[in-house]
């Protein structure tokens, strides 16, 4: 599992990153409609996965959420198959 975090951790960085440059080239305005929020909320449940004690009654579930949210990136080179949930 710490690969699959390491690996959504690197996305929403290069995601984040992408916005910023749109930002920069094209005002702030241009990302109203973005899904930047979006990948706030994914980074916040990995974050909040990776303190979580496993025998937490959450765990299980959120672990499930974090591998299906991993799957909007399954084309990327560094998916794994055995990452989905």
């Amino acid at each position: 599992m710490d690969d699959l975090l390491t690996f959504l951790h690197a996305r929403y960085e290069a995601d984040a990153h992408t916005y910023a440059d749109v930002a920069y080239r094209f005002g702030g305005d241009a990302l109203l409609d973005s899904h930047l929020p979006m990948l706030d909320l994914v980074d916040m449940l990995v974050r909040e996965y990776e303190a979580m004690d496993p025998s937490d009654a959450r765990f299980p579930g959120l672990g499930h959420a974090v591998r299906v949210l991993a799957q909007s990136h399954a084309d990327h080179p560094g998916y794994r198959e055995e990452w989905r949930p």
